[in-house]
């Protein structure tokens, strides 16, 4: 994957960072409740991958206890907007891990404060849920001294879960994988399937809106439709103000303004919280984070390049 540009949004603190170079519901319903099923049994080099429960922590995001090397729990945010995973040093300590130079050092952040790692970890076993629930695959993490809220890493579902899919389910806070492919025909009652659009060859999951703009898929962000300064369409008339603080130490404010209706794909969303944020660094996406998704569960199939959205019910 390349690290030309990604970001990393955590939780309420919405924290966006940029790398080196520069943060009976319908038949698609059906469809992943088949993969799931099927996810279960082992196909060819895949290993099953159980649920896994998450919980919400304010200031803190989606989670997960997760184990590497068998070493944990650790406790990890899940976010699709990452880019890229995170760990501390902690957990390179603990789980034994080796630590090697970079190839792309990690230099970023949502405000001008930029946080940097030069240094990446190999991670070939994680389990997530459970001590016994392994993941297939491995992948690269970037190390950094430490991380806000007590966490021990940024998890990016895409990079860990490769070569599964996964769905999202925020109303019951739950994570699956699926090892079969979605179809842009196969539109869910009341939501939509719609291409999964690369910026900038990351593979961070963004999806035009009906207006051509892009928007980031963020389930490490608390926030509803964040804008990036005067992107604004419409009144800015300011609600509430919040500071938010990134991992690099600096202040964002983000701006309550008028709600807005957005489009994806055949699914038409009223009345979504929007945030101006300012004190931005340059090239901060458009996001769409938990306070605009939290009604749907949201599957991920990076194989077909799909994201499907459909409505579904606290568990």
């Amino acid at each position: 994957m390349s690290k030309a540009k990604l970001a990393i949004a955590l939780s309420t603190l919405s924290v966006a960072m940029v790398a080196w170079a520069i943060p009976g519901l319908g038949i698609a319903h059906q469809r992943v409740q088949r993969t799931e099923s099927r996810s279960n049994v082992t196909r060819g080099n895949i290993t099953p991958v159980q649920p896994i429960r998450l919980r919400e922590e304010r200031g803190r995001g989606l989670l997960a206890n997760g184990w590497i090397n068998g070493a944990g729990p650790f406790v990890f945010a899940i976010d699709t907007g990452a880019g890229v995973s995170l760990i501390s040093r902690n957990v390179v300590e603990r789980a034994g891990l080796r630590v090697a130079k970079s190839r792309r050092p990690l230099v970023g952040g949502l405000s001008t404060s930029p946080i940097s790692s030069d240094q990446e970890a190999h991670i070939s076993r994680l389990a997530l849920g459970r001590s016994n629930n392994d993941l297939p695959g491995s992948f690269n993490a970037a190390v950094v001294g430490s991380l806000p809220g007590s966490i021990d890493g940024v998890l990016d579902p895409t990079e860990v879960f490769s070569p599964l899919g996964y769905t999202v389910d925020l109303p019951s806070r739950e994570l699956r994988a699926f090892d079969l492919r979605l179809r842009v025909t196969e539109v869910p009652k009341d939501g939509a399937v719609v291409r999964w659009v690369r910026e900038a060859g990351s593979d961070r999951p963004f999806v035009k809106l009906g207006d051509g703009r892009l928007a980031l898929i963020d389930t490490g962000s608390g926030l509803g439709l964040a804008l990036n300064g005067g992107r604004v369409v419409g009144s800015n008339h300011r609600r509430s103000d919040n500071r938010i603080h990134d991992l690099g130490g600096g202040i964002v404010e983000s701006h309550r303004i008028e709600p807005q209706v957005v489009s994806i794909g055949s699914l038409v969303l009223n009345r979504v919280p929007t945030d101006m944020l300012t004190g931005v660094a340059p090239g901060t996406p458009i996001i769409l984070g938990r306070g605009a998704l939290f009604p749907f569960r949201i599957t991920f199939d990076p194989a077909s390049r799909l994201i499907a959205f459909e409505p579904a019910e606290r568990n």
